[in-house]
């Protein structure tokens, strides 16, 4: 399979797997110790896995970046979880992330694109912000879920940077994982002055699988940006919201409104753009 096809097909995988971890975290009872766990899970799954890749030489600069945007992310994230539903935030911060991601790649960076592509990614940003239509999002909810979505787009921008410059995929992907899980635990711990540690070991073993499935998520899409390019991949990315919805009306019971049902169409056929594209 040529990396053209590959690519797409990862991002696409990784969507869907990202939107269980954020369920994971979401459900957790301390959302920081939640987080924390996750992402110290994935740096000691990783942590021996240091010893088979190269160091990331040429990359050094773009992990400091990206881990000091992925914690203003985290903090931005949990405070959106902690004052709002998943259904009405995920679908914000989701949906601003590859349209930000767009303009800079495009705009200021000078990615080339097809018009398909910038079609594709322009109808799956409107379609996620179309699913919170008819939704609460009080004004602090929509300040954090905006700030998430921007710091995604600085991080995926930075990362796609970042993988490209290693030596190999891999070797940044690992230390992403490694660098991440420390940079995180630390800032929680601080934030939380200590009381992080008591509330993570009531939530070890769900934050220990969602720690498992970000490395796969968040593994699958480095990888697609390491030979692929950035702004349709990141929007494809967003296809994991069907996914979430799936798993919402048939395991949760919930209803298929005809907003939402436009919504998943517009994210569809978005998709199908970019692939075609």
């Amino acid at each position: 399979m040529t990396p053209a096809a590959l690519a797409p097909l990862l991002m696409i995988a990784s969507g869907s797997i990202h939107a269980v971890v954020n369920a994971i975290v979401k459900g957790g009872r301390d959302k920081m110790a939640s987080r924390a766990v996750t992402d110290g899970s994935s740096a000691i799954l990783l942590l021996p896995a240091l010893l088979l890749v190269p160091l990331p030489h040429g990359a050094w600069w773009w992990l400091a970046a990206t881990a000091v945007t992925h914690g203003f992310y985290l903090y931005a994230l949990i405070r959106a979880y902690q004052v709002s539903d998943l259904s009405a935030s995920y679908p914000v911060l989701r949906g601003t992330a590859p349209l930000v991601t767009a303009a800079v790649t495009i705009g200021i960076l000078g990615e080339h694109v097809s018009t398909a592509d910038i079609a594709g990614i322009a109808l799956i940003g409107g379609s996620m912000f179309a699913l919170v239509m008819g939704r609460h999002l009080g004004r602090a909810a929509l300040g954090w879920s905006l700030a998430t979505g921007l710091s995604i787009a600085a991080y995926t921008v930075i990362d796609a940077a970042g993988v490209r410059a290693a030596p190999t995929p891999f070797s940044y992907i690992v230390w992403l994982f490694v660098v991440m899980g420390a940079f995180t635990v630390t800032m929680f711990a601080i934030l939380s002055k200590g009381a992080l540690f008591g509330a993570a070991r009531a939530q070890w073993r769900p934050g220990a699988i969602a720690g498992a499935l970000s490395i796969v998520t968040y593994g699958l899409a480095l990888y697609a940006l390491s030979i692929g390019p950035t702004a349709p991949l990141a929007a494809l990315r967003e296809t994991g919201m069907v996914t979430a919805l799936v798993i919402a009306i048939v395991f949760l019971k919930e209803r298929v409104t005809q907003g939402r049902g436009v919504a998943v169409l517009g994210i569809l056929a978005g998709a199908a753009l970019i692939l075609a594209g």
